[in-house]
């Protein structure tokens, strides 16, 4: 299991750092990390990340991850495994029942996906950008306990 998740990870990276337009691309992708797998292992993990199709800025379509259509793409010298091992919180600021979590460019996507699925009950919601997450709150939470929360989700965050 920890092969999975770790191959899923890696996945996730590898879509929302590079242009990716076919599943032959994505396996080749996930071989220069290590990864081998099966085209029907990959049509499985693509379905489980609700992968889609969208034009990217130059019209060719590529693969995104949910919620990310307009997502702008960091280019990178930097493996996704290497990517993954460097934390891409840098702040998190407070205004009412908003928060504002900074990231290094192209790692919002990623972390506003594991906030919705650890589902912190003080969280309504997410929208991320390239290099920022809106997070609403729900009204009267303490935002302490939100930074509690989310320290075991966005490794970076001090409780």
């Amino acid at each position: 299991m920890k092969e999975k998740n770790s191959r899923i990870e890696t996945l996730k990276m590898l879509i929302s750092s590079k242009e990716l337009g076919s599943q032959e691309e994505v396996l080749k992708a996930l071989q220069k990390e290590g990864f081998k797998l099966t085209q029907a292992t990959l049509s499985r993990d693509l379905k489980q990340l609700k992968v889609a199709k969208a034009a990217s800025m130059n019209g060719k379509y590529v693969y995104v991850l949910p919620n990310e259509t307009m997502y702008k793409r960091v280019s990178s010298t930097q493996s996704a495994r290497e990517m993954l091992a460097t934390p891409g919180y840098v702040s998190l600021n407070f205004s009412g029942n908003m928060g504002v979590l900074k990231t290094r460019p192209g790692y919002a996507s990623l972390i506003a996906y594991n906030i919705d699925n650890a589902d912190i009950p003080q969280i309504l919601g997410t929208i991320a950008g390239d290099d920022t997450i809106f997070i609403t709150l729900k009204e009267n939470t303490v935002r302490e306990q939100v930074i509690e929360a989310l320290a075991n989700v966005v490794p970076g965050i001090e409780k």
